[in-house]
C-alpha cells in the first residue's frame, strides 16, 4: 500500500477510535505503578500493570508486554496506550488484554528522572541472546501470575518496544517462539549497537520462526556510526519477505521518536491482534 493511503487509512481508523473514546460509557481499566528487583539480573526496575475492565479472573487474559513501558504508558505521549487498549477492547477488535510495561533495570533504586538512561538498558535490550526472554519467562511473569490468571497460549502473547526495546522484542520472539508469538517494533535498532544488524542475513539463512512481526520506521529515523535505523528496517521488511513470514512494514518520513508510531497505533495492534 503506498504511503499516502496508509496514512489515510490510518487517521481514518484513528478517527473511528477517537469517536468511541468520547464515549463515557467506554469500560475504563486501570493502571498500577510497581517497584521491583530482580535476581536474574540483580537490579530493580519499575514497571505499571494495566488490567482491562472486562478483565475475569476465571478466564485467561491476553498478554502484552511493553518495554521502555513509561513511553507508552503515559497518557500524554505518543501512544497513550490504555486508553487505546480501553477502546479497542471495548469494540472487540482485540481481546482482553493485561499489558506489562517494564522500564529497563538500574543498579539501584535511585532511577534517573530519564528511564532511558537506567543503566542496566543495552545490557538488556541490544544483546542479541535469550537472556532478557529468559528473565521474562522464568522470573517477572511468574511474579505476576501470582495475582492474574494470563493466558498459556503463545499466540495470545505478545511483546513490544520501541528503539533498542524494539530489538529487544524481536529478540524474545525470535529466541522463543514457543512462548512470544507476536512482536510489535517500532524505530526498532537493527544496528551495530551489540550485533543487531546481522538480524537480516539470520532471518534469511536460519529455521523460520512461527511469529508475527510488526516493524515501523522512517526516513528521519537516526543515521550515525552505528548505522542507518531506516535502512536497517528496511532490510528486516526484506528478509521477512524473502522467507515469507507474517508481517507488517509501515514506513513514514518521522525520526527517532514515537510521533510515528503513536499515529497508526490502534491500527497496528489491530492488524497485530488479528489471526489470518
Amino acid at each position: 500500500m503506498p504511503l499516502h493511503q496508509t496514512i489515510v487509512v490510518s487517521v481514518f481508523f484513528l478517527f473511528v477510535v477517537n469517536l468511541s473514546f468520547s464515549q463515557k460509557e467506554i469500560p475504563k481499566g486501570t493502571v498500577t505503578k510497581h517497584e521491583w528487583k530482580s535476581d536474574f539480573y540483580q537490579n530493580h526496575r519499575e514497571y505499571y500493570i494495566y488490567v482491562p475492565a472486562q478483565y475475569d479472573a476465571k478466564k485467561p487474559a491476553a498478554l502484552m508486554i511493553f518495554q521502555d513501558g513509561h513511553a507508552y504508558v503515559k497518557e500524554d505521549g505518543y501512544y497513550k496506550t490504555p486508553t487505546i487498549l480501553d477502546s479497542l477492547i471495548n469494540v472487540k477488535e482485540i481481546p482482553v488484554i493485561i499489558a506489562l510495561f517494564l522500564n529497563p533495570g538500574h543498579y539501584d533504586t535511585n532511577f534517573p528522572d530519564q528511564p532511558y538512561k537506567n543503566r542496566n538498558r543495552s545490557f538488556e535490550y541490544d544483546v542479541m541472546d535469550n537472556r532478557y526472554a529468559t528473565f521474562l519467562i522464568e522470573e517477572f511473569i511468574p511474579h505476576i501470575e501470582k495475582d492474574y490468571n494470563l493466558t498459556q497460549d503463545r499466540k495470545m502473547r505478545a511483546i513490544a518496544g520501541q528503539s533498542s526495546g524494539g530489538i529487544c522484542a524481536f529478540t524474545a520472539a525470535w529466541e522463543r517462539p514457543d512462548y512470544f508469538h507476536k512482536v510489535m517494533s517500532h524505530v526498532g535498532s537493527f544496528v551495530d549497537l551489540r550485533g543487531g544488524h546481522r538480524y537480516p542475513g539470520l532471518v534469511r539463512k536460519s529455521t523460520k520462526r512461527d511469529i508475527k512481526v510488526f516493524l515501523q520506521s522512517g526516513t528521519n529515523d537516526q543515521n550515525n556510526h552505528e548505522g542507518n535505523w531506516w535502512l536497517s528496517n528496511l532490510q528486516m521488511q526484506s528478509s521477512l519477505k524473502f522467507r515469507d513470514y507474517d508481517y507488517k512494514f509501515v514506513g513514514g518520513d518521522g525520526g527517532h521518536n514515537g510521533e510515528h508510531g503513536g499515529a497508526i497505533f490502534a491500527e497496528s495492534l489491530s492488524w497485530l491482534w488479528t489471526e489470518n
